[in-house]
């Protein structure tokens, strides 16, 4: 099978389920959005200088997960396609949930706003965090065009805040201190 069908040369796309769209549409938007998330979560895990496999392991678990996310947002939920689907639920966010306070709980309190930076691995942590912030607010855009499965917002959401956390632990596991926001008028 060839990987080119130049069936979107005309600017459509499919969605799972044969509905074909604009690939400029909202709905290819948030998972195309998800998919720039998922490639910058693999640069991440290259750019680890020591590996660490424990969040090695919870990186590629996001990355799958994203990918669930992805056929999530490309299948609308009236579509029978939809059936053969494992939707994301209220037991993935509590997953990301019990991660993100792993996570917190190796890192400092924080106290004030950081700057996004550090080690290559916290600083592309920090990229990918607002790029899933961005696929948040994608996803928010095409809710008020059609119904979108719910729980795909507030995944989204929660995987922003652990990319934060990730970001941090990176740092603090590196030795790389945290660079606080210095208020104008007092820098």
């Amino acid at each position: 099978m060839k990987l080119y069908t130049r069936t979107g040369d005309s600017g459509s796309t499919g969605l799972y389920g044969a509905d074909r769209v604009s690939k400029a549409h909202v709905r290819v938007e948030a998972y195309g959005t998800v998919d720039e998330l998922n490639s910058l979560l693999g640069l991440a895990r290259a750019h680890a200088a020591q590996p660490d496999a424990g969040m090695d392991a919870d990186l590629e678990y996001l990355q799958n997960a994203l990918f669930d996310v992805g056929a999530d947002l490309a299948t609308r939920l009236e579509s029978p396609y939809g059936q053969k689907l494992s939707r994301m639920d209220a037991e993935d966010i509590a997953f990301l949930e019990a991660v993100i306070d792993r996570y917190q709980e190796a890192v400092p309190p924080l106290t004030a706003f950081v700057h996004p930076g550090g080690t290559p691995l916290a600083a592309t942590l920090q990229v990918a965090r607002a790029v899933a912030r961005r696929a948040e607010r994608e996803v928010i855009r095409l809710t008020h065009e059609e119904e979108v499965n719910g729980h795909v917002q507030v995944y989204l959401n929660r995987v922003s805040d652990l990319l934060f956390v990730m970001a941090r632990a990176a740092n603090a596991r590196a030795g790389v201190g945290e660079e606080r926001w210095t208020v104008k008028g007092r820098r």
